[in-house]
């Protein structure tokens, strides 16, 4: 029997997904004058107004106004029509140091905070993702290198997309339902912007996927309300870290509630996750099992995870409880051994803030490699 399984993404110009990739820029450039920044920063973005607020301890000095406009202007706002540009736009700073309280259990190595983490792999891609977001990632990715290389088709930056992905006892068959809404200039009709975005995003993307699944989706919705001119932070306030599951596994697996954009490697939410990818990536690399899970449990303060949870859903080769014996003995899961395994201090963060922090093999997505896959694989004997 098919299942359905759906996943949805965003445009960088989504105002959630704006206001992730400011406090990421902020976060950066921190990073790039002082390594050693301790950084939280969150952006609340509304028609007009950019507010950023938080806690920063760093021997840099960042005019945090020109990264907040710079960045705006980036991702394509920039013009007054939109309601948001970023020359114009009011920006107001609330900053203050990080509590000394916290400060005393990160400076001797501890975690920056209590919670739980996840990470996620499976073998439905060449990336070891999940299917479902990964085309969604596909879509949204192509509607923006669309909108910048044509601006004559009209797009404007603000955007989603949804796909439904038929199962079949756990493996992709079919797509079944595309969704994309497209913010557009107001002469077009959704007639015009459903045969543009089907011409330049959504046939060019899904035939990527073809030797995969069935391409042939039995529906496709576009901009389905009828009309979306009026966008971005114009049109709805954005805010850090409410596209969590956009920025993981599309729903797939479990989520510690956690987001990572504006946080610096010693905020756990973040680097223990990109952990838990980098070790359910590496178990799965390795062949070890074709679906993994990996939950790290920390306590504020203290270095060593409280707990190391492992399920690959009864596909792995070895059991579970093994697996996690092989995590215990190969990777160093305390916050000062993941900054340096995969070498976290380094101002990489924007681009991680659209279109997913995994499943990319970019530049600085160290937490993507699959450097332990053979010795996983010879340990486990598989």
């Amino acid at each position: 029997m098919l299942q359905p399984f759906t996943s949805e993404s965003v445009t960088e110009g989504h105002p959630d997904k704006l206001a992730d990739q400011i406090s990421d820029a902020i976060l950066d450039e921190c990073l790039r004058q002082d390594a050693q920044s301790r950084v939280a920063v969150e952006t609340l973005l509304t028609r007009g107004l950019a507010v950023v607020a938080g806690e920063i301890t760093t021997h840099a000095y960042v005019e945090i106004p020109d990264v907040v406009r710079r960045t705006i202007n980036e991702v394509g706002y920039t013009r007054t029509e939109y309601g948001f540009e970023g020359d114009t736009c009011g920006v107001m700073v609330a900053i203050q140091e990080q509590s000394p309280n916290i400060g005393q259990g990160v400076d001797t190595g501890g975690a920056g905070d209590q919670g739980m983490m996840f990470g996620f792999a499976c073998n439905e891609t060449p990336e070891l993702m999940p299917l479902p977001i990964t085309i969604a990632h596909a879509l949204t990715r192509q509607l923006s290198e669309v909108r910048r290389a044509n601006p004559d088709l009209g797009f404007r930056p603000d955007g989603k997309s949804q796909v439904t992905v038929l199962y079949e006892n756990g493996i992709p068959k079919a797509i079944d339902t595309v969704v994309i809404s497209a913010q557009h200039d107001p002469e077009l009709t959704q007639a015009q912007v459903r045969e543009r975005v089907l011409e330049h995003v959504v046939q060019p993307v899904l035939a990527r996927f073809a030797d995969r699944v069935d391409i042939n989706a039995k529906h496709y919705y576009v901009n389905p309300t009828g009309v979306f001119v009026i966008g971005g932070p114009q049109a709805d306030t954005g805010v850090t870290g409410r596209k969590i599951i956009v920025d993981t596994y599309g729903g797939f697996g479990s989520h510690g509630g956690g987001c990572f954009s504006g946080k610096d490697p010693s905020k756990v939410d973040r680097s223990a996750s990109y952990m838990a990818r980098y070790i359910a990536k590496n178990i799965v690399a390795a062949g070890i099992a074709s679906r993994c899970e990996i939950q790290l449990a920390y306590a504020i303060g203290v270095p060593e995870p409280v707990s190391v949870f492992v399920d690959t859903f009864g596909t792995g080769k070895i059991a579970d409880s093994e697996i996690s014996k092989l995590i215990v003995k190969n990777f160093d899961m305390t916050p000062k051994g993941i900054i340096t395994k995969l070498d976290l201090r380094k101002p990489i963060y924007k681009k991680t803030a659209a279109y997913g922090h995994f499943g990319r093999n970019e530049e600085g997505f160290t937490w993507e490699k699959t450097d332990m896959a053979e010795t996983l694989k010879k340990e486990a004997g598989v």
